[in-house]
Formats: C-alpha cells, structure tokens, sequence
C-alpha cells in the first residue's frame, strides 16, 4: 500500500520561508514523478513543482525562484523548500507520486497516483 505524508506546514509571515516534507512508503521517490500541488480557498487545485526520475525540475511560474523541489533517496521524501512566502501562497498542499511524462512543463493532476492528506500552509501579510 503507497502511503504520502507530509509534514512541515504551518503559519509564516510574508517573506518568511518554510519546508514542506513528503515521505513516502510502498514506493521508491527515485523511480516516480514526485509533484506538490496546492489548493486554496475557493480556487482549483494547481501544479506547484515536480522532480522526475531523472532529477528534472519542474515550477509552476508563480513560485519559480521562490520554491525548491528535492529528494532524499535514502529517506524516501520528498521536500520543498518556500522561500520569500506571499499571502497568495496561502493554500493546502498536497504531495503526489505518479508516472513520468514527456512534453510539458507542468505536471497534470490526472498523472498521479497517490496523494497525501495535505498540509496547511498560510501567510500573514
């Protein structure tokens, strides 16, 4: 059974930063697509950042410069790191693993397999 939890969310002023943490059981981080999407309220759900297999990074343009997506293999987790937070970060994020993809420089909802339970991410302004 593929298990996400993630961990690392909470209340930050703007400006601030905060890690975000995906570990992962049933699966091995290193031979999936790990993505973050985020959610908030009142809005769709929307493509935050993706590390493939082969450690190709993708962002979303709203947090280019601003978040980074990592993998510890040996861990089994998945991170990202927000840097320089704004309020319109504010969102529930959700971390998936699903299959590789080709052509796009975003990865689709409908690609994943497995998503976490979410963790709440909000800044003050």
């Amino acid at each position: 059974q593929v298990q996400l939890v993630e961990s690392g969310g909470g209340l930050v002023q703007a400006g601030g930063s905060l890690r975000l943490s995906c570990a992962a059981s049933g699966r091995t981080v290193s031979s999936y697509v790990m993505a973050w999407f985020r959610q908030a309220p009142g809005k769709e759900r929307e493509f935050v950042a993706a590390i493939t297999r082969w450690n190709s990074l993708y962002a979303a343009d709203s947090v280019k410069g601003r978040f980074t997506i990592s993998r510890d293999n040996v861990k089994n987790t998945v991170y990202l790191q927000m840097n320089s937070l704004k309020p319109e970060d504010t969102a529930v994020y959700y971390c998936t693993i699903g299959r590789q993809f080709w052509g796009s420089n975003s990865y689709s909802q409908s690609w994943a397999d497995y998503w976490g339970q979410g963790t709440q991410v909000t800044v003050s302004s």
